[in-house]
């Protein structure tokens, strides 16, 4: 969701590492992807090599925006039928799980699939002319840089991204990576008990577990101390979930926040996002949990006070167990919190609201999400989200002015010796928001242009608990020279192993998925580039999600 540039602490590179906050710096256990090269070995090699070929002229990043927005109009010309003949084969597949009975109908499937998944292969088989992919979008009118900025002019070579985001510098003081679920959980817990002003949490759901009542008593018992206070604080909790995920079963996470609403209606606020895609017919014919397939509020950060934790991890018991994911504590960053605090009251604006008997209603003066006209309610929704980020551009512009371009600014030694003045900062915040029914696709964009400028030399580490890239990214990573280490979930820490049904076969789709991904690295003669490892560990799942890009060597990518 956002961006962090900060020296990294052990390898100390010169230009520092741009990382995809949250992130993770815990030494995972790896083991090689059981995809088989043709031909070749199970363990698949990762080093150094670069496909022949003269050096691709520089790009410059502005440049490389407008390409990739360029790249992203025809991209949408895609037909139906084409996607509809990609996801065959693994459709297939997924049936397979549905036919314990029938073996020979199984193995029909089977067959067929690989033989259509071969076929689809051969078709698709890129030429040599492919790494030239970056380079043939054409050029458009490039957007201006803002007046003034908090990091100056050449310090590194990501301050493009300041064009689309508020750019917000810290001390990497103030920065804290976290490396397990548990240590997470206690620190949220921490937290909630000292908020004095306000505690916001957006998540995809509230499990409902012990774990999570605990989470809730924290809350509740915190803003009973808010009320019996001496000097009553005016503490208020900001709660947003999704609707689907958030409804499913009779006990979910609306019946688990009931009791905080009904004893403090002033003070605690549950905002339900509801896709505006899930509408009509099809809203009424998809059963309970398939319907999330259709759209998601998928935005993870925990806020209190002016402390903020981004991650991954949802509010539930595995993510505070065994489920490994990536976690950044961002410790008194009072512009941050309060981006993030307007960030999740506009989308909760945009959301349904939670009552005190279990009702939802829309907010006044806003269009239903799924009842009104789904044109006036995106354009409205994205007008409040846009005014959130420009505001915010707007006045971390006119904050850099006065504080950080002025003679006034310290070393952080100086500063924490004199102990009233803030130490310069070394750490870039652009936080990246991804809405595509509002047509925000701000996240998009930047990973987008992040990918097409890698160049030789450069080292790319991507991390999925769900390996799916679209075509534009697999065209960017197969048609680069940076070196890629793609860190992927073995089907037995997957979360959907051993589920029932339809669901069972998703870690089975994924390395069908992954397996067409490095037949292609192979037929292109780019194994010794693009390195694909997965992480397991057992009685573990693993769900942390990242990208990691520089030109240094990390003496551990993680």
């Amino acid at each position: 969701m956002s961006l962090t540039l900060h020296p990294h602490p052990v390898s100390r590179p010169s230009q520092g590492m741009l990382v995809p906050a949250p992130c993770s710096s815990t030494a995972w256990p790896l083991r090689a992807a059981h995809l088989r090269p043709p031909g070749g070995k199970r363990r698949l090699r990762g080093g150094s090599a670069s496909p022949r070929g003269s050096r691709a002229p520089p790009v410059f990043a502005r440049a490389v925006v407008n390409k990739v927005l360029a790249r992203r109009k025809r991209k949408r010309r895609i037909s139906m039928a084409a996607a509809a003949a990609a996801a065959g084969p693994v459709f297939w597949r997924r049936l397979l799980g549905l036919l314990p009975g029938r073996p020979g109908l199984a193995a029909l499937l089977g067959r067929l699939s690989d033989r259509l998944g071969r076929n689809r292969d051969r078709r698709r088989r890129r030429p040599p002319w492919l790494l030239l992919a970056p380079l043939l979008s054409p050029a458009v009118p490039h957007v201006t840089s803002p007046p003034c900025c908090l990091c100056p002019e050449g310090v590194h070579r990501f301050q493009w991204i300041r064009n689309l985001v508020p750019e917000f510098g810290v001390s990497s003081s103030h920065v804290r990576v976290l490396s397990s679920p548990a240590e997470f959980f206690e620190l949220m817990k921490g937290q909630i008990k000292v908020a004095k002003r306000r505690v916001v949490m957006a998540s995809l759901y509230l499990g409902t577990g012990p774990l999570e009542q605990e989470l809730v008593d924290c809350l509740e018992s915190t803003l009973e101390k808010s009320l019996q206070a001496k000097f009553p604080s005016d503490l208020r909790v900001s709660i947003l979930l999704d609707f689907t995920r958030g409804s499913r079963g009779r006990k979910n996470s609306r019946t688990m926040l009931l009791p905080l609403l009904q004893r403090f209606p002033e003070q605690v606020r549950v905002s339900l996002f509801h896709t505006p895609n899930l509408r009509g017919l099809l809203r009424l014919l998809i059963p309970e949990r398939f319907n999330e397939t259709i759209g998601l509020q998928h935005i993870k950060v925990y806020l209190f006070d002016n402390s903020v934790i981004l991650s991954g991890a949802n509010l539930s018991d595995s993510y505070f167990t065994n489920r490994q994911d990536r976690y950044v504590f961002l410790q008194d960053c009072p512009e941050i919190a309060d981006f993030f605090t307007e960030l999740v009251d506009a989308v909760g604006d945009v959301s349904l609201q939670l009552r005190g008997d279990d009702t939802v209603q829309v907010v006044e003066g806003m269009v239903h999400p799924y009842k009104g006209d789904r044109a006036a309610y995106c354009k409205a929704a994205n007008k409040r989200v846009m005014d959130v980020i420009n505001s915010a551009r707007t006045r971390q512009q006119m904050l850099h002015a006065q504080t950080f371009h002025s003679n006034s600014l310290l070393t952080q030694e100086d500063a924490a010796a004199a102990g009233d003045r803030r130490p310069a900062p070394d750490t870039w915040i652009y936080p990246l928001i991804q809405m595509k029914p509002f047509e925000i696709q701000i996240d998009e964009i930047v990973t987008e242009t992040l990918l097409t400028e890698a160049e030789r030399g450069a080292k790319v580490y991507l991390t999925t608990g769900y390996f799916n890239l679209t075509q534009a990214y697999m065209d960017l990573v197969l048609g680069t020279r940076a070196e890629y280490q793609i860190l992927l979930a073995s089907p037995e820490v997957n979360g959907f192993f051993g589920a029932k049904g339809v669901a069972g076969a998703i870690p089975a789709a994924y390395v069908h998925i992954e397996r067409q991904f490095y037949s292609e690295v192979c037929s292109l003669g780019q194994q010794e580039r693009v390195q694909l490892q997965e992480y397991w560990r057992r009685g573990w799942t693993f769900h942390a999600k990242g990208q990691f890009t520089g030109t240094w060597r990390p003496r551990s990518p993680l």
